[in-house]
This record gives C-alpha cells, sequence and structure tokens, in this order.
C-alpha cells in the first residue's frame, strides 16, 4: 500500500465531528507539505469501506470545492450540517478549521 495514501487516511479519519480541515492542511498533517493535490487524489481513492469523513475536507479557506449547486455540494453541505459545522455560501467559517499545531 501507498505509505502517503495512508498517512492522509489516517489525518482524514482522525478529524473530529464539528471540525474541519483543508486539502492543504491534511497534506501537511500527514507529512506532505504542498501535496494538497495528493490529499484529493487520497479521497478519490479510498476504499468505500474505510468510511472516511471527506465531507470534512475542504479548498482553502473553508470553502467546498463542488460545484455550487451539484449533488455533490449539496451532499457534503448537508453532512457537514449535520456535524454541527455551519455552512453559509459554500464555505465554513474559519473557527471550525482544525489547529494544524494542535494536531
Amino acid at each position: 500500500m501507498n505509505l502517503a495514501l495512508e498517512a492522509i487516511w489516517n489525518v482524514i479519519a482522525r478529524i473530529p465531528r464539528g471540525q474541519v480541515s483543508t486539502y492543504g492542511d491534511v497534506a501537511r498533517m500527514a507529512g506532505l507539505p504542498g501535496r494538497a493535490r495528493q490529499t484529493a487524489y487520497a479521497l478519490r481513492n479510498a476504499p468505500e469501506n474505510m468510511h472516511l469523513p471527506w465531507h470534512r475536507v475542504l479548498g482553502a479557506g473553508g470553502k467546498i470545492v463542488f460545484p455550487k449547486g451539484s449533488a455533490h455540494h449539496r451532499e457534503q453541505a448537508r453532512r457537514l450540517r449535520s456535524d454541527g459545522v455551519p455552512v453559509k455560501d459554500g464555505k465554513v467559517p474559519p473557527a471550525r478549521l482544525m489547529d494544524v499545531d494542535k494536531f
């Protein structure tokens, strides 16, 4: 198994309910600074039986990256709200972003 993917999956699995992280911060916490796209790749290629909280990973600035109005955008916003995370105009308040230094 690819160690980089495993490291990213491990970080995503540890994002607590009610908080979110960005693709870039997940990569940084996995020891892969500057590899935000690797995070997106890892999410796309994660085995379904892992049940990762993919909806807790957002673009820079806490923004949902799926096109506004798309089924994926609506599903991510729904799941975030279900976790108690407010979403307004496809964006999550900065206070909900995990502190990378405390991870």
